[in-house]
């Protein structure tokens, strides 16, 4: 994995320099004209100043800028927000799923439609409720620059619009051309073959052929019940390298070696292909993706336990 680029570095130390720099909370009779309550409410004395009543010390600690839900409404915020906090689960799970075990390559050659569904679902989803919480929580812009609470909820909201965006354009713009790529290539068995050439042989419907990957060794998998439509278990795709895969697997290596043995994997070193300009911009967006994703969970950890 490549190293994290400084800006997105210096960005995190920005944010988490911003959120300690939060000025502390005051009192003014503009509260009392925002919100239509009396002095009273707030303080002992009616005319305002000295010691607080409970009321007046629960809008201490959220600076009038956030709002104090009726008990029936706590309910539906806290259904809502387990909607919310399931769905990201699910989301970050697969992020880091694939990045970490899958590795990013494996789509490089076409989006698979599992994951793609369940990313663009869990967008819509978060987004609602996000919205939802949000709207529910925060009474004034303010509270998104004049709070800790609200700078963490900004930088959070930044970061998942980033994340949509190259969503979209990884799904309208660089998946259509990584498909077009695929299907354009031929997938003629040979003994010795590349791992570009063998990552065409995925048995989707543009390549019927399906072969994978163990230590250097190229099997045919496509007769294999396992292997219907170039999956295994709905968890790997046939086309890439099972080696570091197999590890994980409740099964040994007997299964793979029982395959068909059709080739070598070898580098050929004559040949030096460059990745076209948008097969790039897809692992620098994978890789991004990645890094916001413990960026967001970092901040969660701040505004829940620091």
């Amino acid at each position: 994995m490549k190293p994290t680029p400084r800006w997105i570095s210096g960005g995190f130390v920005l944010a988490i320099l911003l959120v300690l720099s939060v000025p502390p909370v005051s009192a003014t009779p503009e509260y009392a004209q925002s919100t239509g309550l009396q002095c009273a409410v707030c303080h002992i004395n009616p005319a305002g100043g000295g010691k607080l009543t409970a009321e007046g010390e629960k809008f201490l600690q959220t600076n009038g800028l956030f709002r104090q839900p009726m008990d029936q409404k706590r309910v539906i915020r806290l259904i809502v927000g387990y909607l919310h906090l399931v769905t990201a689960i699910a989301w970050f799970g697969t992020i880091i799923y694939v990045h970490l075990l899958l590795k990013p390559a494996y789509a490089a050659k076409g989006l698979p439609r599992g994951e793609l569904a369940l990313g663009w679902i869990s967008m819509t989803v978060l987004a609602i409720t996000g919205t939802l919480l949000t709207v529910s929580r925060i009474s004034s812009f303010r509270a998104f620059y004049q709070s800790r609470f609200g700078v963490l909820l900004a930088i959070k909201i930044i970061l998942f619009i980033v994340m949509a965006a190259t969503a979209a354009v990884v799904t309208f713009v660089i998946g259509p051309r990584l498909k077009r790529r695929k299907s354009s290539a031929t997938q003629a068995i040979k003994p010795e073959m590349d791992i570009e050439e063998v990552s065409r042989m995925d048995g989707s419907e543009t390549s019927p052929t399906a072969c994978i990957i163990y230590k250097n060794n190229i099997y045919d998998v496509t007769r294999s019940k396992l292997w219907k439509g170039g999956r295994h278990m709905n968890k790997h795709l046939a086309g890439g390298d099972l080696t570091d895969a197999l590890k994980l697997a409740p099964h040994g290596e007997d299964k793979v070696t029982a395959m068909p043995l059709v080739g070598k994997l070898v580098n050929k070193t004559d040949t030096i292909t460059t990745k076209p300009m948008y097969e790039r911009v897809f692992y620098i967006f994978a890789y991004m993706n990645l890094v916001f994703v413990f960026l967001i969970t970092a901040l969660i950890a701040l505004w829940r336990w620091w």
